[in-house]
């Protein structure tokens, strides 16, 4: 059985609650492939997320955007696994590269959070990837490998672990990684989880890709064999989201 397609709509600290509403009616009245072709989870802020998930369709899923790296307690700001598990949230993206270049989060402390996330339950989107200094250096498997070795030195079962590599050059920018980038990076990737987790798990994780995907870009990254879906940012936001979500038929046709 192959890898489902997975598009996961990332609306970082985005939206009032009339513009969330408006984007739940879009993604509502949108057609897309069924539930077997297609894993579609939206991330909206943690504000937001009660009112995603009672009014959106049941089968497009709800993501957090972030989660604290244990149990709760006296860390103001933070909201803990224990919080999203209450509210029935069954995703959360760990280790966005906003986070690790704003907040200086490390690869360790993403590790210790996916690691965390994953025993309680919670399904996780970890985001890898390069800088343009760190591309134009040559670095890039060296710095998503170390990325993912710190997952990977914590997490033992990777059955609930997507993979979203994000060139950081690529996010926000309008800068796109061509599908032959992509594909070069995630064929990598799977290399190095057969030979440093295992074959398994190589073959079974998703790989998905997010950087200025649109409608536009999607269909022809979509086709590439390791490209297993996207995290999609700013046209997470826009009807063309259904675009997106449909390139999901580029795999299975």
């Amino acid at each position: 059985m192959g890898r489902k397609f997975f598009v996961g709509g990332n609306w970082k600290c985005n939206g009032t609650t009339g513009e969330v509403k408006k984007i739940v009616e879009t993604l509502n009245a949108g057609s897309v492939p069924s539930t077997d072709v297609v894993e579609v989870v939206v991330s909206p802020p943690y504000v937001f997320l009660p009112i995603v998930k009672s009014s959106l369709r049941p089968e497009f899923q709800v993501s957090a955007q972030n989660c604290w790296v244990k149990k709760g307690g006296a860390y103001t700001g933070e909201v803990s696994v224990e919080m999203l598990a209450d509210l029935d949230i069954p995703w959360v993206i760990l280790g966005h590269s906003e986070r690790r270049a704003l907040l200086n989060e490390s690869n360790e402390f993403v590790g210790d959070k996916v690691a965390y996330a994953l025993s309680k339950g919670i399904k996780v989107i970890a985001c890898v990837g390069e800088t343009l200094e760190q591309r134009e250096a040559g670095s890039t498997m060296d710095v998503v490998a170390a990325q993912t070795k710190a997952i990977a030195d914590r997490v033992s079962d990777w059955t609930n672990v997507v993979i979203a590599y994000e060139p950081v050059w690529a996010i926000g920018t309008g800068k796109v990684a061509t599908p032959e980038q992509a594909q070069e990076v995630h064929f990598e990737l799977r290399k190095w989880l057969e030979a440093n987790v295992s074959p398994a798990v190589a073959s079974s994780t998703r790989i998905i890709y997010g950087g200025s995907v649109n409608g536009a870009n999607c269909k022809d990254l979509a086709a590439k064999p390791d490209v297993d879906g996207f995290l999609v940012g700013g046209a997470s936001l826009k009807p063309e989201f259904i675009d997106i979500i449909n390139s999901a038929t580029v795999k299975s046709a």
